[in-house]
């Protein structure tokens, strides 16, 4: 554990501040949470307990982990030396517990908001100075103690040793994998990801009209382009369409103007439908796909069809001759290469144009979608894996721009965006990959 974070404070007892709670009480930190009354303090402990891997550490637990009230405890934040703001994602709720901390908390200790996508500068916009100087965004993903990765967003007056001092503890107390992002909407992992789920499913919308079925379309997102078994669909259906539903909201309104995001900001007409009526997927028994018992007692996966409105049997699909890899099916001339070649290649090609808009480098757009979206290769890997070349080539039949990074390995003669422990930079010279 890193000397320097002993003690926590978590404001916010829900899911995500429990997973925090448990992982800094596990690498040795005392962890107060705070929560807004008794009851919902009582709850987070019992959450907290929850979340142990065994007795031992379920013991562990009831030792380092307190918990209290803001309007009695508050004051107890005074000897933390991190404090963790995790309640709801709402910019007002925010920046009341902004308000409380701030008078009581002392000298050098570490803020940070747990936020998936509100700006950090309108976090901290009206704050004082001492509070823009020591708070960051730590946007941890759920579950906490599974997610390996954390993006870390400073703001231009944070402290260089504040984010050096919680970033020495993340690694290698929590074990976390650090990611820098910019303060952009929704970081890195969630701008792409959420690009190639909103607009998988726009796209998604125009291959089924053209017979490609839902189960084809996960199979050929999967493991031939290196995703995992959730592919598109799927991880909807994992995530939830009230959730999608709710961050495509928050794109539509902070997206910048032009972001080839915004025309896909929203649920497509179908999906909207079925959000409509509850249909959000596993935490409603059923979204894309549902499982069923059949009269034996067996188990039966049904796949959804959106426009007919109807349940079916979900087939399992095999692809073989180029539809198999990623190589040969991104230009195969036939419908699973279109599908790929308009939703991964999509996608891809919205990553290459948005560094260094949203990091400075590509490595840790890459380490973000490997950590976050189980990706077994980024963007840029990916594109690698492709081929850079045969990308630049492709666009220009097709008449179409390059995007900033691809122009940039163009100019500098690169064939690849990585050569061995080297990464093409920004300016189009090679720089040495930083450890993880």
């Amino acid at each position: 554990m890193s000397q320097d974070i002993k003690s926590v404070a978590v404001i916010g007892g829900g899911t995500m501040g429990s997973g925090i709670a448990a992982a800094c009480a596990a690498a040795g930190c005392d962890v107060l949470i705070l929560e807004a009354n008794e009851g919902f303090a009582a709850a987070a402990k019992g959450r907290v307990e929850a979340l142990a891997a065994d007795d031992a550490e379920k013991a562990l637990f009831r030792d380092k982990v307190a918990v209290g009230t803001m309007d009695k405890d508050v004051g107890r934040i005074a000897a933390c030396d991190w404090i963790c703001e995790a309640v709801i994602e709402s910019l007002p709720a925010k920046k009341a517990v902004l308000a409380a901390i701030e008078p009581v908390r002392r000298d050098g200790s570490v803020v940070s908001t747990n936020t998936s996508g509100i700006p950090l500068s309108a976090i901290v916009a009206g704050e004082p100075e001492r509070l823009k100087r020591d708070m960051l965004v730590t946007h941890f993903f759920n579950p906490v103690r599974v997610m390996r990765l954390l993006e870390i967003v400073t703001g231009p007056e944070t402290r260089a040793d504040a984010r050096e001092k919680l970033g020495a503890f993340l690694r290698g107390g929590l074990k976390k994998g650090l990611v820098t992002a910019k303060d952009t909407p929704n970081f890195i992992g969630n701008r792409i990801g959420l690009y190639f789920i909103l607009s998988g499913l726009h796209l998604g919308a125009k291959h089924r009209a053209a017979g490609t079925s839902i189960d084809r379309i996960d199979a050929l997102l999967g493991a031939p382009v290196g995703f995992p078994g959730t592919a598109l669909y799927g991880l909807v259906d994992l995530i939830g369409l009230d959730v999608v539903s709710s961050i495509a909201k928050n794109l539509a309104e902070t997206l910048p103007a032009g972001d080839a995001g915004r025309p896909t900001a929203s649920l497509p007409a179908a999906e909207a439908a079925m959000l409509a009526r509850g249909q959000l997927g596993r935490k409603s028994g059923g979204g894309f796909y549902r499982m069923q018992k059949a009269a034996d007692g067996a188990k039966l996966k049904e796949v959804f069809d959106p426009e007919a409105g109807t349940w079916g049997p979900s087939t399992k699909i095999k692809l073989d001759g180029a539809s198999a890899a990623l190589e040969t099916v991104f230009f195969a001339e036939n419908a699973d290469g279109a599908l790929v070649r308009d939703v991964l290649g999509g996608t891809l090609l919205y990553a290459a144009d948005l560094v260094p808009q949203i990091s400075d480098d590509i490595v840790n757009v890459d380490r973000a979608m490997r950590w976050g979206f189980a990706w077994a290769k980024g963007p840029f890997e990916l594109i690698d894996r492709i081929g850079a070349q045969r990308l630049i080539d492709w666009l220009a039949r097709e008449g179409r721009p390059l995007p900033h990074m691809l122009a940039v390995l163009q100019k500098a003669g690169a064939s690849r965006f990585y050569d061995g422990d080297r990464y093409l930079g920004t300016d189009g010279d090679l720089h040495p990959v930083p450890a993880e």
